[in-house]
């Protein structure tokens, strides 16, 4: 049976698979930085109402402060990553935008290793190989 943790994963890839093709759709005739600036917005038009509908606002002033600098450093890498990627689905195609966009998952595993100290058994890091050796072949 999934946890909460894999449904919520799951529905992740789910709706980051739509996003690419409706991104590409969206960004046909206008400039990529302008595409960005308009899903942003958008995202925090959502993301306002669900926090304000569940009651979750705190005043960001209270919040650990070494949590906010990670969180303004996480939006950082956001938004700098969504401008290449609308960049990329501007110029390229979806089918090889993708492969290439979700080597993240590769970057994300290794930066776990060295900053958080997880550790990965052989079959995690052969799904690590699998994932790059699967990028390489998409774009090759």
């Amino acid at each position: 049976m999934m946890t909460d943790w894999r449904i919520y994963a799951l529905g992740s890839a789910f709706f980051a698979g739509l996003t690419a093709l409706l991104a590409k759709k969206g960004v046909a005739d206008i400039p990529s930085n302008l595409a960005t600036l308009i899903r942003t917005f958008v995202i925090l038009i959502l993301l306002s109402a669900f926090v304000f509908a569940r009651k979750e606002w705190i005043n960001p002033a209270s919040l650990n402060r070494r949590c906010l600098i990670f969180l303004v450093l996480s939006g950082i890498a956001t938004g700098l990553s969504w401008l290449c990627y609308y960049r990329a689905l501007q110029n390229g195609p979806v089918s090889m935008v993708l492969p290439i966009d979700k080597l993240s998952l590769v970057f994300s595993v290794i930066f776990a290793v060295l900053f958080l100290g997880e550790r990965l058994g052989a079959l995690q890091w052969a799904g690590v190989l699998f994932m790059v050796c699967g990028a390489m072949m998409a774009v090759l």
